[in-house]
């Protein structure tokens, strides 16, 4: 299964493996939790306790406005959807995808406010 693999402060990366549990387990590093934050058919794939085990913020979730509705913590993974079960993602959506999480980004406290920053030299 062709997937974008993102982690904190990293840039994506397609990835391969092979669709079991255990393979997605691997890659979030703990039990997985599949959001659809998109219309297109594709899973953002997470670490379910990600926020409760207080790994890393990773990526802002926005809405077509650009405001930032959620944060995802820890390494996740974007693959397809079919019907009943997670797929390889079409050539098209690993382009567009790839696009929206090529930049890694920095969560900074300032003034009682999350600021989130573009980390523009990786």
């Amino acid at each position: 299964m062709r997937i974008i693999v993102v982690e904190p402060q990293m840039k994506s990366a397609i990835r391969h493996i092979n669709g079991s549990l255990a393979s997605m387990q691997n890659v979030v590093g703990g039990t997985v939790q599949a959001m659809y934050p998109y219309d297109d058919a594709v899973a953002l794939v997470a670490n379910d306790e990600g926020k409760v085990l207080g790994l890393p913020m990773n990526r802002a979730l926005r809405d077509d406005d650009g405001a930032v509705y959620d944060i995802v913590h820890g390494t996740f993974f974007i693959c397809g959807l079919s019907e009943d079960s997670f797929t390889s993602l079409t050539d098209e959506q690993l382009q567009r995808f790839m696009r929206i999480y090529a930049t890694p980004e920095l969560f900074l406290r300032m003034n009682n406010q999350l600021v989130i920053l573009p980390m523009l030299d990786q």
